[in-house]
């Protein structure tokens, strides 16, 4: 085992701290990475700070962090997917029990078993995972993901976790070309979700609460913005979009958006509000509507995802923070000031 470099948090109320975790060798199937950055997701401030213990407890110590870019330094000798020095990235799983249907048909992020970066059982050291706020990992090389070396690697890492989140939903509609796509918000997920939309051909419309976000909507590639809180905006779109990805984690009236769909339109939901949202049947049953969820993607998905970045020279827009600012950072996520997204520098846990 190796001592790795790390940042922590000891409980659901600590500040996240300078620690020392142990990595495992490599294993015949192994790649280990030096990680160069790691993405902030909100997802690890809520697993810090313990937010979804009714269905995902948190054990601690607990070191977040799964949207991981890094070089390979080392690889098992079964391994032929990866070599070192590869510039590589490790999402939101690293491991599954590779004999599931939901495996055989690569969507691993179903897998009942599935082993999550951070603050899943691990099989091989015991208690839990640790994820990217640190200097390295190990990684079954299944999980392991070619990162396209024309990308901003800092960029980069966001796009595995918010990049697969928004991707994946917009794939499986399928081919969303001239027609209209609305993204319900402008954070993390909501940009990533406009990039992706725009490159795949679409008729972009972002929907907003702030009137404020218009010309960054129009940088980022939408054609044009709605102030949802203006009744005569959302009106004038009533019955007129394909598809919506909603990535909005706050309360807020879905049906207002439901509204917004044509025949046989969907509404999918990537954000997750802490309360049930009230749907109404007849916003659905007049006009053959539907409201679906999405996930991440699984490890071949990803793979496509990050190959489409590449071939469309696609990042996410990042703030660069060294390790030491993390707290700070997640107090700024709470309060919506980063655009869009904060990317650490784990060069600098060298000084630790």
């Amino acid at each position: 085992m190796k001592e790795t470099k790390a940042y922590s948090a000891a409980s659901a109320t600590s500040p996240l701290a300078s620690d020392t975790i142990q990595r495992r060798d490599a294993t015949d199937r192994d790649v280990e990475i030096d990680i160069l950055y790691c993405g902030v997701c909100h997802s690890d401030l809520h697993t810090v700070r313990d937010e979804w213990s009714d269905f995902m407890p948190t054990t601690y110590p607990c070191v977040p962090g799964h949207e991981i870019v890094g070089r390979v330094t080392a690889v098992g000798d079964a391994v032929t997917a990866h070599k070192v020095g590869d510039l590589v990235g490790v999402g939101c799983l690293v491991d599954s029990d590779h004999s599931c249907s939901n495996c055989a048909n690569d969507v691993e992020q179903f897998c009942p078993s599935a082993t999550f970066t951070y603050n899943s059982p691990d099989a091989h050291l015991g208690g839990v995972t640790y994820g990217g706020y640190s200097e390295r990992i190990v990684v079954d090389e299944s999980f392991v993901l070619r990162v396209p070396t024309n990308l901003d690697p800092a960029g980069a890492a966001p796009l595995l976790c918010a990049g697969i989140t928004t991707y994946s939903p917009i794939r499986r509609w399928g081919d969303i070309k001239g027609r209209k796509v609305g993204v319900v918000g402008l954070g993390g997920l909501g940009h990533m979700g406009v990039k992706f939309a725009r490159a795949f051909g679409a008729h972009v419309v972002v929907f907003t609460t702030s009137e404020g976000k218009k010309d960054d909507a129009l940088r980022l590639g939408a054609h044009e913005v709605i102030v949802s809180t203006d009744a005569e905006q959302m009106q004038k779109h009533a019955g007129t979009f394909d598809f919506i990805l909603d990535t909005v984690s706050a309360d807020h009236d879905i049906n207002a958006y439901i509204n917004m769909l044509g025949l046989d339109g969907d509404i999918t939901l990537v954000g997750a509000p802490d309360k049930p949202l009230p749907v109404s049947a007849f916003a659905l049953l007049f006009g053959r509507k539907s409201v679906s969820g999405s996930l991440i993607g699984g490890i071949a998905e990803t793979q496509e995802m990050l190959d489409f970045c590449g071939e469309h020279d696609i990042t996410a827009d990042v703030e660069v923070i060294p390790i030491q600012k993390i707290n700070e950072a997640y107090e700024r996520m709470l309060k919506s000031d980063v655009k869009y997204r904060f990317s650490i520098d784990m060069a600098s846990l060298e000084g630790e």
